[in-house]
């Protein structure tokens, strides 16, 4: 089949989804909808990017590369569409593609020029939290010298011939709320006042819905503007110090014709665009956060659930960048009819704030569960970003699935994936008054001090690979803490030993395992964790189109994928001891790899079986 590009315009030109009968969730994806609340502890802090080190390979690959390709970037490239859509001098030479600005730009073409500069906020973002990680002098003064550049650009013209100026606006608030926080910026928040002052005379006066116009005389691609995912990053603004304006701005423009049904459990997904609608939930959590909001809240936890019953196995979402309605046959369709099956930088990363977000606040440990799927099925695995903007965009769930770049250079996804790369630390541990929660199994060190005490937690592992996950504490002084442990929904017979003696009281899966005790110096914590492989359906319409799973690790097979194999045959699949494993079936041996080992071969993610 040939492979077709799906844009951003074309889920709004597709057919309207039908329900056919009832709502079918698969038992796994089985959840409940409650519009009372529940009392909650104070949500759980985040740690500092500088705080947590990771020593994963892939992890800091994907890092240290993303990081390499901004930091190559050259400085009037960056500035250029800025400087043109103001009316100012513009040298250096287009970086091109999407960020390339093009006065006569045809829409239909959906290629270089549809969104100029849009990325440039973000790109700032992540240099800024990657400074708080590495400390490295050159990102510093990088990310201090285009805050500086941009701000001698800041125009009206930007806005008034951009097709998404509340887009643009929202990545621009992120790159100087960042750089004030994580790069000590001390002209980030003088420069933001600025860039609302002139971006607010450009952007609807309250949040305008994917599709509807609001701009008189301007063509259907200004209605893809975003809105209503804005009022996060205002809410962060507020509370980071940016003054009282940004509180009111990030009432402004929350979106209660979506948040509102999905408070009171209704179910109002179908039809709208994926990522921007379940990026907007974060939006959602921080009018919790900050407004004390229990509709906004049970708005995010519903509207989580609600996604996670319409997604694949790896945790992505939103085939054709479209949300789907409840039982709708198109999630188990799109894996003939399209190749385009998740949006992954961009939707990983609003995947990990919303989950980062709802364990803040519930400590619940399901969130983990899901932000360790997306993050080990999807994004970990994506083609790395390429210096001339070339980026990894969909993850590839047909039966015949590829890893192939974008067509377009510069896409949004360029943006997220160096800000998905930065934020793996900060995913992986939280922390309460009583001590530290360990949320993702990744090797990696965390200090911080408690009671008085400065503590290091060192965590050592081969996980996904293997079930053993070593802590061990490094304390100035003994110290009494409680270590939490994620042990996840799928780890049945979990175990815990401290200095080598087994822990007797039960391990529940999908809870966090609770360790109170005085720490000293030395202490090692041993978690094991069954990786017994499961088969998950599609669907509960397609109980015969499976996917296999180890732990919390998608096992995908290597073409072809049409060949007769058996429920048993895939559950026996077996470990060569090479990063990869192996099916034996009635004609040739099966290879099955995880996604971040797949490289340009094809492969499938479901496979029909009987038996």
């Amino acid at each position: 089949m040939p492979r077709r590009s799906v844009t951003r315009r074309k889920f709004l030109e597709s057919a309207t989804l039908s329900v056919a009968g009832g709502t079918i969730i698969p038992s796994r994806l089985k959840f409940n909808l409650s519009p009372t609340a529940t009392p909650l502890a104070a949500p759980l802090d985040e740690f500092g990017y500088d705080q947590i080190a990771l020593t994963s390979e892939p992890h800091e690959a994907q890092l240290q590369h993303c990081v390499s390709v901004l930091m190559g970037l050259n400085e009037d490239s960056l500035l250029r569409p800025m400087r043109q859509m103001g009316g100012r001098s513009a040298p250096g030479e287009n970086l091109g593609g999407w960020y390339n600005y093009e006065p006569n730009y045809d829409y239909h073409t959906f290629d270089a020029g549809f969104a100029p500069g849009a990325t440039f906020g973000q790109w700032v973002s992540a240099l800024a939290r990657a400074f708080a990680i590495t400390k490295s002098t050159e990102i510093h003064k990088k990310v201090l010298r285009l805050n500086w550049l941009y701000a001698e650009s800041i125009s009206d013209g930007f806005y008034e011939k951009n097709r998404f100026p509340a887009y643009c606006y929202d990545k621009l608030v992120c790159g100087l709320i960042d750089s004030h926080r994580w790069a000590g910026d001390p002209d980030a928040f003088n420069i933001l006042q600025r860039t609302t002052d002139t971006a607010l005379r450009h952007m609807p006066e309250h949040a305008v819905e994917h599709g509807q116009s609001w701009r008189p005389g301007t063509d259907e691609s200004y209605t893809w503007d975003e809105s209503y995912t804005i009022p996060e990053n205002l809410f962060i603004a507020y509370q980071r110090g940016a003054g009282e304006r940004y509180r009111q701005l990030g009432v402004r423009y929350l979106n209660d014709k979506f948040f509102a049904p999905l408070a009171v459990g209704e179910n109002v997904f179908a039809g709208r665009h994926a990522y921007s609608h379940v990026n907007s939930l974060s939006s959602a959590m921080q009018a919790y956060l900050t407004l004390g909001s229990e509709k906004h809240l049970r708005a995010a936890k519903n509207g989580f659930d609600m996604l996670v019953a319409q997604s694949f196995v790896t945790g992505g979402w939103g085939p054709d960048e479209q949300l789907r309605a409840p039982g709708s046959a198109d999630v188990a369709a799109s894996l003939t009819g399209t190749h385009s099956s998740f949006e992954t930088p961009c939707g990983s990363y609003a995947h990990f704030k919303l989950t980062r977000y709802l364990l803040r606040v519930t400590r619940d440990s399901k969130y983990g569960d899901s932000m360790e799927r997306v993050m080990y099925n999807t994004v970990l695995g994506a083609k790395p970003l390429q210096p001339d903007g070339h980026t990894f965009y969909y993850s590839d769930y047909n039966f015949d699935g590829r890893k192939v770049y974008s067509d377009h250079r510069w896409p949004c996804c360029s943006g997220t994936l160096p800000q998905v790369a930065t934020d793996y630390g900060i995913n992986t541990y939280f922390r309460d008054a009583q001590g530290v929660f360990v949320n993702l199994y990744i090797p990696s060190s965390l200090h911080w001090k408690h009671n008085g005490s400065e503590v290091t937690l060192v965590q050592k592992t081969s996980y996904p690979n293997d079930g053993m996950i070593e802590f061990e504490f490094s304390l100035s002084k003994p110290t009494e803490l409680i270590a939490n442990f994620r042990i996840p929904a799928w780890a049945e017979g979990a175990s815990i030993s401290i200095n080598g003696k087994r822990v007797t009281t039960p391990i529940l899966p999908g809870s966090f395992a609770t360790l109170r005790r005085e720490w000293k110096n030395g202490d090692r914590v041993v978690l094991e964790l069954p990786m017994r492989m499961r088969l998950e359906a599609v669907d509960a319409r397609n109980p015969d189109t499976v996917a296999l799973l180890r732990g919390p690790l998608v096992l995908f097979p290597i073409a072809p994928a049409s060949r007769k194999i058996t429920r048993q045959q895939l559950l026996k699949a077996r470990d060569t001891g090479t990063g990869k494993w192996q099916v034996e079936t009635a004609s040739t041996p099966m290879t099955m790899l995880p996604f971040t080992a797949i490289d340009d071969q094809h492969y499938s993610t479901y496979l029909k079986v009987s038996g």
